[in-house]
């Protein structure tokens, strides 16, 4: 266990944060899950703008990866355009 002053303090930042990031990812994920789960194509479109938004601020918080981000947005339009 740490014992300089500093450490104990980083300790504390340290999970803050990762119960900060367990949210977003988990957030991200059910929104993820329940766009694909969608049928009427224009709900879909009109959300896919939400998505896009909502995957970029998750890259930008570094939740996910730069790459992982841009396939799923790529993919997320797959899906609509294929409905």
């Amino acid at each position: 266990m740490a014992h300089h002053l500093s450490a104990k303090k980083r300790v504390r930042q340290n999970e803050k944060r990762r119960l900060r990031n367990r949210y977003y990812a988990k957030t991200g994920r059910t929104f993820i899950k329940n766009f694909r789960a969608l049928e009427d194509k224009e709900e879909a479109q009109k959300k896919l703008p939400e998505m896009y938004s909502m995957i970029d601020k998750l890259w930008k918080r570094g939740i996910i990866h730069k790459n992982k981000a841009a396939n799923l947005k790529s993919k997320l339009t797959k899906k609509v355009n294929s409905l």
